[in-house]
């Protein structure tokens, strides 16, 4: 049996990178994957590749800071597969400089996205999981969720609000069966997903395959199994 067989799964930011690798993996491994992202026409690529090895995928347009386009998005994959087992908040952008250079708009956009996009997609899929009773809720957050950087202050912000987010949550999950983690990622080769694996070895960066097999472990978890956060930094970094 293959390990998220029959599991209903939303991948948001799944046009590349990151969100891509997983909603492969996902579709590879048995489960339904519906893919989310701003840029319909890579999703519909991703979903393209899915079909072809056998898998069940579908893409639904998203701007995850859109509070009707998430309601939407929830909605329209219960109709589609009557079910949602797993939420994955994968999508977020990158921006800002030293805070004294940081303009308002780039500070706005950012949390825009990252902290209100994450907000909107966890209120809505625990909505939904609450009336299921249960299910899987994963953040993608970040090392500079954990930890802090000059130059990185306006996205470890975001990041690091999105930490509170995944451990409020997760307290109220409990008497739902209802489980939330987050992932925190170093630097990944995030625009090397089709590429070969000698390639992405040779970029020196983490291999988003393995953000994605990470997602995977989180998925087949027991049900008396919970890890709310896994850092996955690159190897020889300093801690």
């Amino acid at each position: 049996m293959k390990r998220v067989e029959g599991k209903v799964a939303i991948v948001t930011g799944s046009s590349s990178g990151i969100g891509k690798a997983i909603a492969l993996r996902f579709g590879e491994e048995g489960a339904k994957v519906v893919l989310a992202a701003r840029r319909l026409h890579l999703c519909e690529r991703t979903v393209a590749q899915i079909q072809a090895k056998g898998g069940e995928a579908y893409a639904i347009q998203t701007d995850i800071s859109d509070e009707h386009q998430v309601n939407a998005l929830i909605q329209q994959t219960v109709s589609r597969y009557g079910s949602l087992d797993i939420l994955v908040n994968n999508a977020g952008i990158f921006g800002g400089r030293r805070l004294a250079d940081t303009d308002t708009k780039t500070f706005d956009e950012v949390m825009a996205t990252n902290l209100r996009g994450t907000f909107l997609c966890c209120r809505a899929g625990f909505q939904q999981m609450k009336q299921l009773r249960g299910g899987l809720i994963i953040n993608m957050s970040s090392v500079a969720g954990v930890q802090a950087w000059a130059g990185t202050g306006t996205y470890s912000a975001s990041k690091h609000a999105i930490m509170a987010l995944t451990k409020s949550l997760a307290d109220e999950g409990r008497a739902f069966n209802i489980k939330v983690s987050a992932i925190c990622p170093a630097g990944v080769a995030d625009d090397l997903v089709d590429a070969s694996p000698e390639d992405i070895l040779c970029s020196e960066k983490i291999d988003p395959f393995d953000i994605a097999e990470t997602a995977l472990y989180l998925a087949e978890l027991g049900p008396h199994a919970v890890v709310h956060q896994i850092v996955v930094d690159r190897l020889g970094a300093e801690w």
